[in-house]
């Protein structure tokens, strides 16, 4: 065969026109992957410092719609970009005072779940009330990120970012389960009503029957949550109590504020002195109790007598019993300890924190870290393990449940304190390693959700803030800076009820990652339904 002039210039004619459309296709097919990163992004901009709580509905409506009748490898690569644009930023905390390293890695691990999560939305996407198997399986999700590895790490809940909204109040219908479930099924729902209006008026002919769910999925949450509202009560049910939150700050910020274990102590003692001093000059009212925060005293007062004699002061001082954040050694062990300290009797009750924190109180996988980096493992020379029991300290005839820093992430730990008899919690917490990043937000956001979910009021003591005082309706009534020494002293009230999401406990997640399996199931029976009838 030969080629002709002719036949040649013909295809150099073509080819200027065929290039600016392959370009376009290219950068088409790039449009779901961007989507879905912003999407992501857009949801961490929904969580605090910022009350933006809303977001997270076109956040997940984006979602939605870059999933729809997707395959299961797709849901799979879109929802890991999802997973990243809402992780990355963030977690970005992580990596304050470590580098970059620990932060990339910990939003890649997590991210592999929302990307699971991805493909099983796509899969159930085209099922009937697909927003419900959506939205289950975005629980389950969760469930299984608050769970593994290394005992899970639950921090980006969506529960965690409605503090400010109006599906508060579900917390304490199912606590953090069921409050993320109305979020993100009213944000698909959102999409599913977006995507059959469009459809209704292209083609005019829209079943009643998925209208009807569409709208039920974005009306159900948001009536649910009005309807929950008699459920947050701040009503007194065991009388009053007088509580003082002491802050004392530290010397610096960053991971070496640890070498000024004794200035931290000296610290807390002295606004402890200070606050005692107002007290008896009738500035302050007399608190019934006073609540220091983690790491308050870093140095063991049990086997340091200078120590012991620093805080037995404070609380003579201030005349009525203190919770003391420590660091404590006893038969080898290192643990977190909070202490019961009376005026008169010294240390009479201690609780040891159960929840840990892997990398930063023990070292998973310590060789493979080691040869990694070894910065790393001399951060975290020795583990500290875990308490076994609950924490509820009888102050003045007050049942305070203590619930220390990280494990408030956790709906276990501060549920277990309240069905123990905690009329109030205490989250007493060390932010200091992560300087005035986001993190202490994010946290103090958390203890807001723990008040409604419980119906409990909720105190903050932390080193170097931002501490605070919370309602049981999840209201900050009081709160102080951060980086500074400050107290807060107020009235709060006592409970004993608990609520729906306390005498469930995990019932209402399990229910919800059997809803998520039961449309996985259908959706893989339809398709494996659809090949069979494809090949006959």
């Amino acid at each position: 065969m030969t080629v002709t002039a002719t036949s040649v210039g013909e295809s150099d004619q073509l080819q200027p026109q065929t290039a600016p459309a392959s370009r376009a296709a290219r950068l088409v097919r790039l449009v779901p992957a961007l989507a879905a990163a912003l999407s992501g992004v857009l949801l961490y901009v929904s969580f605090p410092p910022r009350t933006l709580w809303w977001l997270a509905l076109p956040a997940f409506a984006v979602f939605g719609w870059v999933l729809r009748g997707r395959s299961w490898k797709a849901g799979l690569g879109l929802g890991y970009l999802f997973g990243l644009g809402f992780l990355l930023p963030l977690l970005v905390w992580t990596g304050v005072e470590v580098g970059p390293g620990p932060w990339l890695a910990l939003a890649a691990i997590e991210a592999v779940f929302v990307a699971l999560v991805g493909a099983g939305v796509a899969a159930v996407s085209k099922l009937p009330g697909s927003p419900v198997w959506a939205a289950a399986l975005w629980i389950a999700g969760e469930a299984a990120r608050a769970r593994a590895p290394f005992s899970g790490f639950p921090w980006g809940k969506i529960a965690f970012g409605q503090a400010d909204g109006v599906f508060l109040p579900l917390a304490a219908v199912g606590g953090t389960p069921v409050l993320g479930f109305a979020v993100v099924l009213c944000g698909f729902g959102l999409y599913e009503v977006i995507r059959l209006a469009l459809e209704a008026r292209r083609t005019r002919a829209v079943r009643r029957s998925a209208a009807a769910v569409a709208l039920l999925s974005v009306a159900v949450p948001v009536v649910g949550a009005v309807a929950a509202r008699p459920l947050v009560s701040d009503k007194a049910e065991n009388g009053t109590a007088t509580v003082a939150v002491i802050q004392g700050n530290v010397p610096r910020a960053g991971l070496d504020f640890n070498a000024q274990r004794r200035a931290v102590l000296d610290y807390h003692a002295r606004e402890t002195e200070r606050l005692a001093a107002e007290i008896k000059a009738g500035k302050v009212a007399q608190p019934d109790f006073v609540l220091w925060p983690e790491n308050s005293s870093d140095i063991d007062p049990f086997a340091n007598a200078d120590a012991r004699a620093v805080i037995d002061t404070a609380a003579k001082a201030i005349g009525v019993p203190i919770s003391v954040g420590g660091v404590v050694e006893r038969d080898g062990k290192l643990f977190n300890e909070q202490i019961l300290w009376d005026p008169a009797k010294g240390p009479v009750d201690t609780y040891d924190k159960r929840q840990i924190q892997p990398f930063g109180e023990y070292l998973p996988l310590r060789s493979l870290v080691g040869a990694i980096n070894e910065t790393w493992t001399s951060m975290v020379r020795q583990d500290f393990s875990r308490g076994s029991k609950p924490g509820v300290f009888t102050m003045d005839g007050a049942k305070v449940g203590l619930v220390t820093c990280y494990e408030a992430a956790f709906d276990w730990t501060v549920r277990s304190e309240v069905t123990d008899g905690a009329q109030m919690i205490s989250v007493p917490s060390n932010n200091a390693t992560f300087d005035r990043s986001e993190m202490t937000y994010q946290q103090l956001a958390m203890s807001r959700v723990r008040a409604v979910e419980h119906s409990r009021t909720v105190t903050v003591p932390v080193t170097s803030g931002v501490s605070a005082i919370i309602m049981p309706d999840g209201t900050i009534t009081q709160r102080t800076g951060m980086f500074v020494a400050d107290s807060l002293v107020q009235k709060v009230p006592l409970r004993s009820s608990e609520t729906p999401a306390t005498r469930l406990g995990i019932v209402p997640e399990i229910g919800l990652v059997l809803v998520a399996a039961g449309g996985l199931g259908w959706a893989i029976g339809a398709g494996m339904r659809a090949r069979r009838a494809a090949d006959v």
